[in-house]
């Protein structure tokens, strides 16, 4: 049998977002940028909610692509509203859309990418967890990281949202030692 961290369960949707993308360090400002904004609209509400409806939101959200998104005002935010697919709240969708004009400026002085990698000098930092009570909510980096977006004009992305999105984009490998994934991404 398989092991896995505790936090994924069985149901197949999470067992894959597990076992193919959780943790896998990304180098795309574009994924970086989708990641941290669906890890801010899950403020409050279980990952497995915003799984379920990720292919809602990147056509709600067209693709995240935050050029387009940039450029949005108050018609699109009443689109997004009354979008049932998606998580509809306004602050989140507000917020996306303010992010989406700091993620440019991000990207114009330095990348995306390169504003969040910085912070690891490039590599992930590799955890070595025995159990999910031992792994942390936020650490004093993804305060830092936190409080760095912040200043750039990013919301939704308080230090507990930052880590794990840390997590997921595979900056920290926080699967458990006994995790079949551990080994896999300590390499």
């Amino acid at each position: 049998m398989t092991e896995r961290c505790g936090w994924c369960g069985t149901e197949p949707i999470y067992v894959e977002y597990h076992d193919t993308e959780w943790g896998v360090p990304e180098w795309d400002a574009r994924a970086l940028w989708e990641k941290l904004i669906l890890d801010g609209f899950q403020a409050g509400l279980s990952w497995i909610t915003i799984l379920k409806k990720r292919e809602a939101f990147r056509a709600a959200f067209e693709g995240f692509d935050p050029t387009v998104i940039a450029l949005w005002n108050e018609t699109d935010v009443q689109r997004l509203l009354a979008d049932p697919g998606i998580v509809r709240s306004r602050a989140k969708i507000e917020a996306t859309i303010g992010n989406a004009r700091a993620y440019l400026k991000i990207s114009e002085q330095q990348g995306f990418d390169r504003f969040l990698w910085r912070y690891m000098d490039g590599q992930p930092r590799q955890n070595n967890f025995r159990s999910m009570a031992e792994v942390p909510a936020s650490t004093p980096l993804s305060e830092r990281i936190s409080n760095d977006l912040k200043k750039a004009g990013f919301r939704f992305a308080g230090p507990t949202i930052t880590y794990a999105f840390m997590q997921a984009v595979g900056m920290v490998n926080d699967h458990i030692i006994t995790c079949h994934r551990h080994a896999h991404l300590s390499n």
